[in-house]
């Protein structure tokens, strides 16, 4: 018995959808998978910072498990005060900053009191 083709076009993208739903499903086990091996392997790193007396490799993973490792970069305004974004651009600008800042001439001398 044949199907109309409508019927046999739901039954077509039901399969697909099934079989993309199972990939994205083992795509999720797998990112979990990755995420929980991480972990475990920030939490030996801290155990054996701990065993060896590091406190400074044991505060960074401390920091780093709980997430709230903070971003060394700051913002830097260029001349025109705007805000740059890349950090080459930054790190140009602390250079010409610092030229300016040493270049300037030095301050007169003022009367001893």
């Amino acid at each position: 018995m044949l199907l109309p083709l409508t019927t046999a076009e739901k039954w077509t993208e039901n399969v697909k959808a099934h079989t993309e739903h199972t990939e994205a499903n083992k795509q999720v086990k797998k990112n979990r998978a990755n995420k929980q091996k991480c972990m475990e392997d920030l939490v030996w790193t801290g155990e054996k910072a701990a065993r060896d007396v590091n406190m400074k490799k044991l505060c960074n993973t401390t920091k780093n498990r709980a997430g709230k490792y903070s971003k060394p970069e700051r913002p830097v305004n260029n001349e025109d005060r705007k805000p740059m974004t890349e950090i080459r651009e930054q790190r140009n600008r602390w250079v010409e900053y610092f030229e300016e800042l040493f270049n300037r001439p030095a301050p007169p001398n003022s009367p001893d009191t």
